[in-house]
């Protein structure tokens, strides 16, 4: 072909590739060794928030935090190298972030909820808590979802935004709590010689504690017994053991004071539609 000169092509083409070569490696290599870095980052970060005992929800949080910082400068940086205008770059990450922002909306309130989680912190890890209609333990406060134990080890894994968005029911927030049971006695019985023994039974238990002191009342005149609520205060780890403990011990105490424990029952009356007078004579009549 007339006017073609293929040596200066090839010219041109080396010129290129040695070029941008340079700067495609070079860039290459930033990205490899700031990935490394990053990544060291993470886990020095990670040890050292463990070693200053820091609080473990927060954590795993701040350690990819500080992995996330780290690569977004590396890529600005290794788009410099390659002939990109920081301001361009920057512009394209501002749309492509829009873009992936409406199409991850849900992941993305997600995320908004577990740094207010992280943040105002409701709950920490260990805690036992009721939120969603869902009762268990914190194992892991993450970005996106929150893993939950259940008392019967199951593993519950809830979006940030069904927790941020329910109430929040802390079991293990207060140093103490309070057992609410209910003692039903007959009609019959003594209720100072009830309320007596209750009291008794609750000094005798170690872990019910004298501040606050415990509640003993008549509280309903129910349907088949006379109630009366028993509120003891005790320390949070102890409250199933007690509540368990206390639940037997006053059944077996107040059955041996004499008091009754009714079950429910019904006095079931029958009214005869022809029933004789009262005083008049029944039966056949004499002829």
């Amino acid at each position: 072909m007339d006017g073609f000169d293929l040596d200066n092509l090839m010219e041109q083409i080396q010129l290129l590739a040695g070029e941008w070569g340079l700067k495609v490696i070079g860039a290459l290599a930033v990205v490899f060794i700031g990935r490394i870095i990053a990544g060291w980052l993470r886990g020095l970060t990670r040890k050292g928030l463990t070693r200053a005992d820091f609080d473990p929800t927060l954590v795993p949080f701040l350690a990819n935090l500080a992995f996330i910082a780290l690569m977004t400068f590396v890529l600005i940086s290794a788009a410099g190298l390659v002939g990109i205008p920081i301001s361009s770059f920057v512009a394209v990450i501002g749309a492509a972030g829009l873009a992936v922002a409406l199409a991850f909306q849900g992941t993305l309130s997600n995320f908004s909820s577990g740094v207010m989680l992280l943040t105002f912190r409701p709950f920490k890890v260990g805690d036992f808590v009721e939120v969603g209609g869902v009762s268990g333990t914190v194992k892991e406060i993450g970005v996106f979802v929150t893993t939950l134990t259940t008392p019967d080890n199951v593993q519950i894994v809830m979006p940030n935004t069904a927790i941020s968005g329910d109430t929040i029911k802390n079991y293990s927030a207060n140093a103490t709590r309070r057992i609410d049971l209910v003692m039903g006695v007959g009609y019959g019985d003594d209720l100072n010689v009830a309320i007596s023994t209750i009291r008794e039974v609750l000094s005798e238990d170690s872990r019910v504690l004298a501040d606050p002191a415990p509640q003993v009342a008549v509280s309903e005149l129910g349907d088949s017994s006379v109630n009366i609520v028993v509120r003891p205060w005790v320390n949070g780890a102890d409250y199933w053991p007690t509540r368990f403990d206390l639940t037997k011990e006053l059944k077996e105490r107040l059955e041996a004071a004499g008091c009754e424990i009714p079950f429910p029952q019904r006095d079931v009356h029958f009214f005869y539609e022809n029933a004789p007078v009262e005083g008049s004579k029944s039966g056949p009549t004499a002829a």
